[in-house]
């Protein structure tokens, strides 16, 4: 478990500058928005339990906060998905499928599975993040929009990280 919580913290100390300085400017047609950060808690081991997945989330989005100047919204967001997790993760696995430890991947899920559970795990998200962020419902067209476009751009960019992740760790 200690290699877990520092690969995690490398992982932190990478993704949320990278997700401020980077991935927050690479805006599709000014309405998509890559949100590479959820990797953060969609590799979360699912045997990790409830209260310290919160307080990752929480901590998750509170960086995330503290970086992008959002007062708040990541921090709500990132909490209430770790604890959706655990529920959305036995939508697609069963409970005698359990990893035992290891992270959500394609490699250990499969691939419908893990695709499932992702896109699931970013709609969520989006739909959370830009309806507070919104907090108004005088253009839902372009509510939908962002949600869908970003959901969308966001499940590539993960998807293709898991593909990277998981050739790395094949080749070792």
């Amino acid at each position: 478990m200690t290699k877990f919580f520092i690969k995690y913290a490398l992982a932190f100390l990478v993704m949320i500058p990278a997700q401020a300085i980077i991935f927050n400017h690479a805006v599709l047609f000014n309405v998509a928005v890559p949100l590479v950060f959820l990797s953060l808690i969609i590799y979360l081991p699912v045997t990790l339990g409830t209260n310290l997945s919160v307080t990752i989330g929480f901590v998750t989005g509170l960086m995330l906060d503290i970086f992008c100047d959002t007062p708040g919204v990541n921090a709500l967001c990132c909490t209430v998905l770790s604890f959706a997790r655990k529920p959305i993760f036995h939508l697609y696995v069963s409970t005698d499928d359990d990893l035992a430890g290891r992270s959500p991947s394609a490699h250990t899920m499969g691939a419908a599975a893990y695709m499932k559970f992702m896109l699931t795990m970013v709609l969520a998200y989006c739909a959370m993040v830009f309806t507070i962020e919104s907090f108004q419902l005088f253009s839902p067209g372009l509510l939908v929009l962002r949600i869908a476009a970003s959901t969308a751009y966001t499940f590539v960019m993960l998807y293709g990280l898991d593909i990277l992740l998981m050739s790395r760790s094949d080749r070792h």
